[in-house]
């Protein structure tokens, strides 16, 4: 099966195969200048993280103490060597710093070397760069605040349609197909939800999420992906249900296992289904010289 549609340039490849015939080898100085541009990202992704919940502008005003409010200089807001520079305080109020904010920043920094190491320096290498920071900036808003912001939702959708549209290995009818199928079925678990259980299984954001999402990867990538947030969100509930972490009337963020479904989809999605297709797969062999019962693959 292949995961996503077919690239332009070979319409026998699948993007997985397209990226290894392409080579992505980078020399040490773009890794460098990379991780350097995502870790300054990263930073702006911060004050996406602690504007966005709060409904304040990411732009204006510029970035201050959330304590005291004091506008930081330049030299204040260098990833990493400004936060060890403050010793983790801040400079004008001498308030704690979050150890987040460095790991944000180092987070975004990998996040888009691997990505340019796995993609090279591609046009789609920038778009699934963006996807997996705004991916960054959902999982820790939804884990500390279980919402989901449309203003990363719904341009999501619009970039991923025209991203479709133009460098990415889906066709714009994949990347319709996507989002249609994924906000529909959540949309359908989010009705059905209160009929069975009483109580809703999750929110409106996890469905404009996954809509996103299948945006960038087409409905066959979203369905995975679901299967892959379904699996790890009831392996990591039942965990913490078991060492009494939380309780069964706590609900647990979905949208974090729905980002990382999505990221193990655009790095490993045709290792994992080939693997996944693999299972239903039962030989001839084994079954002796009667005919084989289970037979088929994904497609």
């Amino acid at each position: 099966m292949k995961l996503f549609g077919n690239v332009g340039v070979r319409n026998d490849l699948s993007v997985c195969e397209w990226v290894h015939e392409k080579g992505t080898a980078v020399s040490g100085s773009i890794v460098v200048a990379t991780f350097v541009f995502g870790a300054m990202v990263g930073s702006f992704l911060n004050v996406c993280i602690h504007r966005l919940p709060r409904d304040l502008s990411v732009i204006l005003p510029s970035s201050h103490c959330p304590a005291c409010q004091t506008t930081l200089r330049v030299v204040d807001n260098i990833p990493f060597f400004s936060f060890l520079a403050l010793r983790g305080r801040c400079r004008y109020c001498n308030v704690k710093i979050s150890w987040r904010y460095p790991f944000v920043e180092a987070l975004n920094g990998l996040v888009y070397v691997v990505t340019v190491e796995k993609f090279g320096l591609e046009s789609v290498t920038l778009v699934y760069a963006l996807l997996l920071s705004a991916l960054i900036v959902v999982i820790f808003i939804d884990f500390d605040y279980q919402i989901i912001p449309n203003e990363i939702t719904f341009p999501g959708m619009l970039l991923g349609f025209l991203s479709a549209v133009t460098v990415l290995p889906i066709s714009w009818q994949d990347s319709v197909g996507g989002l249609l199928c994924g906000g529909g079925v959540l949309f359908f678990v989010v009705w059905i939800s209160p009929y069975i259980f009483g109580r809703e299984g999750m929110g409106m954001g996890d469905v404009k999420l996954l809509a996103m999402l299948g945006a960038f990867l087409g409905w066959k990538a979203t369905l995975f992906t679901l299967l892959l947030a379904s699996f790890s969100g009831a392996m990591v509930g039942l965990i913490l249900l078991a060492t009494k972490l939380i309780t069964r009337r706590e609900p647990i963020p979905f949208g974090p296992f729905l980002a990382l479904g999505g990221v193990m989809v655009i790095f490993f999605g045709e290792g994992l289904i080939e693997w996944y297709g693999g299972l239903f797969e039962v030989e001839s062999s084994r079954l002796g010289e009667g005919p084989t019962l289970v037979n088929y693959e994904i497609r």
